[in-house]
């Protein structure tokens, strides 16, 4: 026999003897942590070309031959490789092994790029790494971050409050690691609200929605904010220090015992004095916060999220002078002051969950969480102005006097108080039935307010009181409340999401219920929401969505206050024929993956969305304080179209431009208005860069156009004498210097520094072309009762030194 013949020979029999072993099934379901199923993960048997794909309900199925220990790999781009070792002995004919994936981020040339799954949600995944060298006036905020999504507005650097596609700040929800967090009520200026409650270095993930979320998430009408903590898997820590304040957080892991916490300073002294008012600033921002967990037995867990803030702000005013006006109609506003202001917001709040699985399929939990904020607003500042015609070209750009079109005197007074104290108790669940998700939730609230409000306004021009009557003297405004509020809240939703395939179309499918009931009221809240994503056949780099649903506006605190005139003062009253607001939601979109710029990953989203609006509560802006009617007596509608364009513009870096128009109205008593948050157009840009050959020199820039706000004069009603703010620009510039990273040499040379991980040095340009924003306006009437809006500026340019290390 030839050798030829007794090779085919041999490999005939291997090939018989291999064909004939035992092979032994490994199947069951991969999902991510918030136990949805992550199709087209790689299952492999490692060091072999064995491997298969989890479908898109996660799902996969590998045959592996018995005998030894093997290992089974778990891979996909947007996640942390996950290995398992399984035994696999003779006779064993199937064996499950479920898995979770967590989440991945990267670090590619000191950018963090987290790799995206397709969305098929309303919920968008957003980097939160991303604040830490962002050149940003509140301090490195996620609010500041999202407010470069298309449909997202923020016109007030000092301020954390955005409006979402025509929406007020109230119409906001957002969460931390599922517990509701509350803004402080009687905040009227950026200028006094201080630090974020979202502390971004200790935060592990953002989801956000700007519309058409699910059941699984509050009564608002306009998006979520859901951010998780992280659960450190080693230990780390980071310390920041900058001309706005300091920052640090220390986050360990034992056996069973995990911890994240961090402390914040914030102090605004600085970028307060770029503004037109001079004086004597004094705001000090102190936030301490903490997330524990601690492993009871396998797959169960008990966790702590506690937090403190403290906003003490102090405002002692000097003079004034604000020029404005036109070149041929230019104005100047000159203020001596005398007076002081001093306000204190204190909140705290804190949560225990216990949560675990029953089995491989079913996962509870309860929570019970509190807040708490004692919030006090104290001021009496009195003001002697003149307004006259100036020459703004004057030498020096101080102005000449001109023409005398005003001069008076006007005095400011509070003694506010209010306390307000939220506690929950809640059960939540999910379960997962072949293609399906079930998720369910329930709660019971209680609600104490208290408010204790006292303020007026004097008013004097040329020597005779405002308003004028000639026979008495009387403020220009005064108001009083003296109420308090104990009731209960009642909720829960029922949800599921199914995932199918048709033809190689992956569907998903999300559909819930949710109600609410408010003792106060007596009202009852029904909302159902549907939304369906879709990916077609072949074209994985495509994406579609629509989603639609009833969306309320729970009555909280603000919202059902009515002013009633009696003997010239304003009293509150607590309207109980208050109604929710309503909202209908439709929204549809997509998502187009492409290569573009030398084969580097883009994406471009757009959406189209229509709100119909009824049972609206009207209100105004001034800075950041909203005041409502109290009663529902408008109805209007929301409609807009945004686009964002995300990608690597430069190698290893992200970067994004978003641009969204919308159309916001609503109808008071049959008179047809613009809503207070109507923006046309706006725009925005976040742009990443490095210095080609130095990385270790990176940059970062964050711009805004926006058309300006509608704006009323005071006391005039809520659809009249409206017109808008100048357009809001602004752009901030940042460097940062990569002084010692992981990989330097250095570290291996000195003790002292091997202690670091990584050293930043960053330089900021706040407001880099000096724009002088306005944010609201102060109202000057003379004895004719002709009124001049004084536009108050926003702050300037401002230059902002920090250092951030990792250990």
């Amino acid at each position: 026999m030839s050798k030829n013949y007794i090779y085919i020979l041999l490999c005939f029999l291997f090939v018989s003897a291999t064909a004939n072993a035992q092979r032994v099934k490994v199947s069951g379901t991969v999902s991510d942590f918030d136990n949805k199923p992550v199709g087209g993960v790689i299952v492999a048997q490692k060091g072999t070309i064995n491997a298969t794909f989890t479908n898109s309900n996660g799902l996969y199925q590998l045959t592996v031959p018995a005998g030894d220990s093997i290992v089974i790999e778990f891979k996909l781009m947007s996640y942390q490789t996950a290995e398992r070792t399984i035994s696999v002995p003779e006779g064993r004919k199937e064996i499950v092994l479920n898995i979770m994936l967590r989440e991945n981020a990267t670090e590619l040339d000191q950018a963090v790029v987290v790799g995206e799954k397709a969305q098929t949600g309303t919920m968008t995944k957003i980097d939160a790494g991303k604040t830490k060298l962002l050149a940003d006036p509140t301090g490195g905020s996620i609010e500041t971050l999202i407010s470069a999504e298309a449909s997202v507005s923020k016109t007030n650097e000092l301020s954390n409050q955005y409006s979402v596609r025509g929406g007020s700040y109230d119409e906001n929800i957002v969460y931390i690691n599922g517990v509701e967090v509350y803004r402080p009520l009687l905040i009227r200026s950026g200028q006094q609200e201080g630090l974020s409650v979202i502390n971004p270095n200790m935060t592990e993930s953002v989801g956000f929605s700007s519309g058409g979320f699910d059941a699984a998430y509050g009564d608002k009408m306009a998006s979520v904010l859901d951010i998780t903590y992280k659960k450190p898997t080693e230990f780390e820590a980071s310390t920041s220090a900058s001309m706005l304040g300091a920052s640090a957080y220390v986050g360990s892991v034992t056996k069973k015992f995990t911890q994240i916490t961090g402390i914040r300073y914030k102090t605004t002294k600085s970028l307060l004095g770029t503004m037109d008012t001079d004086a004597e600033y004094d705001p000090t921002f102190i936030d301490l916060q903490t997330f524990m967990t601690f492993e009871l037995f396998p797959k169960w867990e008990i966790n702590f999220l506690g937090n403190f803030q403290s906003n003490d702000f102090k405002f002692t005013p000097i003079t004034r002078r604000t020029n404005f006006g036109t070149m041929t109609e230019a104005r100047s506003f000159l203020v001596y002051f005398d007076g002081w202001e001093h306000d204190k917001f204190l909140t705290s709040f804190g949560a225990f969950t216990l949560k675990g699985s029953v089995n491989d399929k079913l996962n509870i939990g309860i929570q019970a969480s509190a807040f708490s904020s004692y919030e006090r607003e104290r001021y009496d500042i009195n003001g002697e102005y003149e307004l006259t015609d100036s020459n703004l070209e004057s030498e020096g750009g101080e102005g000449e006097a001109g023409n005398m079109l005003g001069i008076g005197t006007y005095h400011d007074y509070a003694r506010n108080r209010l306390s307000s104290d939220v506690m929950n108790l809640s059960h939540f669940g999910s379960l997962k039935l072949d293609n399906h998700l079930v998720k369910w939730g329930m709660s019971f609230q209680k609600e104490k307010i208290e408010d204790k409000i006292r303020e007026w306004e004097m008013r004097d021009s040329a020597g005779y009181s405002l308003p004028n009557t000639g026979e008495i003297v009387s403020v220009y405004s005064s108001l009083v409340s003296d109420n308090s509020t104990n009731t209960t809240r009642i909720s829960g939703y029922l949800q599921d999401t199914y995932r199918f395939n048709r033809n190689g179309n992956l569907f998903t499918l999300t559909a819930g219920v949710r109600g609410s009931y408010w003792s106060f009221n007596k009202e009852f809240i029904f909302s159902p929401r549907v939304s369906l994503g879709f990916i077609p056949a072949g074209e994985k780099g495509l994406t579609f969505r629509f989603a639609t649903g009833i969306y309320y506006q729970a009555p909280f605190y603000k919202e059902y206050q009515k002013a009633v005139d009696k003997s010239g003062t304003t009293v509150i009253e607590l309207n109980k024929d208050i109604k929710s607001q309503k909202s209908i939601h439709f929204v549809a979109g997509g998502d187009y993956k492409f290569k573009a710029i030398g084969d580097r990953n883009f994406k471009l989203t757009s959406e189209i969305y229509y709100k119909k609006l009824s049972d609206l509560v009207p209100y105004t802006v001034d800075n950041v304080k909203i005041r409502y009617s109290g009663e529902n007596s408008a109805s209007g509608y929301v409609t807009g179209i945004e686009a964002k364009l995300f990608g690597e513009f430069v190698p290893g870096t992200d970067s994004w431009i978003s641009f969204a128009i919308l159309k916001a109205q609503q109808k008071i008593n049959g008179v047809s208005a613009p809503l207070p948050t109507d923006q046309r157009y706006n725009l925005s840009l976040y742009f990443q860069d490095y210095l080609p050959g130095r990385e270790r020199l990176k940059m970062s820039l964050m711009a805004h156009l926006s058309q300006g706000l509608p704006t009323t004069a005071p006391h005039t009603g809520y659809d009249s004498n409206v017109f808008r703010m100048p357009s809001y620009k602004r752009v901030d510039l940042g460097f940062s210097w990569e002084l010692l990273g992981e990989d330097y040499s250095i570290r291996n040379r000195s003790s002292f520094v091997g202690a670091f991980k990584n050293i930043w040095l960053g330089v900021d340009l706040f407001n880099l072309f000096d724009i002088k924003n306005t944010n609201s306006y102060y109202w000057i009437t003379d004895i004719f009762n002709t009124q001049y809006a004084v536009p108050n500026y926003l702050t300037g340019r401002q230059i902002n030194f920090k250092i951030v290390a990792d250990f």
